[in-house]
C-alpha cells in the first residue's frame, strides 16, 4: 500500500510540473547543502564512480536517436536503460564525496522511485512509437540488469556525432566538469563549514 502511493505521488502530473519548474532553485539549494558535507577522504573514490556514470551517460548521448529509431547499438545492447544508470552512478559518486551512508540511502531509495516510475511511461510512448520490434527487444533485453547475450562488436562502438550534439552531450559534459572543478575547490581550496 505504501509502495502504491509513493509510486502515484511520482507519477502525479502535477507534482512532477511544479518539480520540472522549480528544479534549478532546487539543485542549488541541494548544491549548497551538498557543498557543506564534503570530505577530503571521498573526493576520489567518488570522483571515480561519478566519471563512470557520466562516461556511460555520454556514451548513450552518442547512440540514441531519440524517437527517431530504436536505439539497439552501443550501452543499449546490454540495458534497456543505460542512461537512468549512468545518471545515478553519476550522482551517487558526488554524493558519496559526502561520506555519509545515509545520505547515499535515501538517494538510492528516491533514485528508485523516480526511475522506475519514469521508465514505466516511457516504455508505454516507445511501444506506441515502434511496436512490436520494440516488445521484441524487451524481450531479449533488461530493462535494468546488463546482460551480455545479444552483444556484437561492431555495433558495440556506433557512436555517432550527430546524436552527440543533437543531445547535448557537449553541454552535459561541461556541466559536469564544472560540477566536479566546484566540488574540488569546496573540498580543498575553500572548505565551506557550517558554524
Amino acid at each position: 500500500m505504501a509502495f502504491h502511493r509513493i509510486n502515484e505521488f511520482f507519477n502525479n502530473k502535477r507534482v512532477r510540473k511544479t518539480f520540472l519548474k522549480l528544479r534549478y532553485p532546487i539543485f542549488l539549494v541541494l548544491l549548497v547543502l551538498l557543498l557543506t558535507q564534503l570530505k577530503p577522504l571521498w573526493f576520489i573514490p567518488g570522483l571515480i564512480v561519478s566519471i563512470l556514470g557520466e562516461l556511460l551517460q555520454v556514451w548513450c548521448f552518442s547512440t540514441i536517436q531519440t524517437q527517431k529509431q530504436l536505439t539497439q547499438v552501443g550501452p543499449y545492447m546490454f540495458v534497456r536503460n543505460p542512461m537512468y544508470i549512468g545518471r545515478f552512478f553519476l550522482i551517487f559518486g558526488i554524493l558519496m564525496m559526502t561520506g555519509n551512508i545515509w545520505i547515499l540511502i535515501a538517494f538510492t531509495v528516491l533514485y528508485y522511485f523516480y526511475m522506475a516510475n519514469r521508465v514505466r511511461r516511457e516504455e508505454k510512448k516507445l511501444e506506441a512509437l515502434f511496436g512490436q520490434s520494440y516488445k521484441t527487444y524487451c524481450q531479449t533485453v533488461n530493462r535494468y540488469i546488463p546482460g551480455f547475450k545479444n552483444i556484437q562488436p561492431q555495433k558495440l562502438l556506433a557512436v555517432s556525432s550527430e546524436s552527440f550534439f543533437q543531445n547535448n552531450a557537449h553541454w552535459n559534459i561541461l556541466l559536469v566538469l564544472i560540477c566536479y572543478i566546484i566540488l574540488f575547490c569546496a573540498t580543498f581550496v575553500w572548505p565551506i563549514h557550517i558554524i
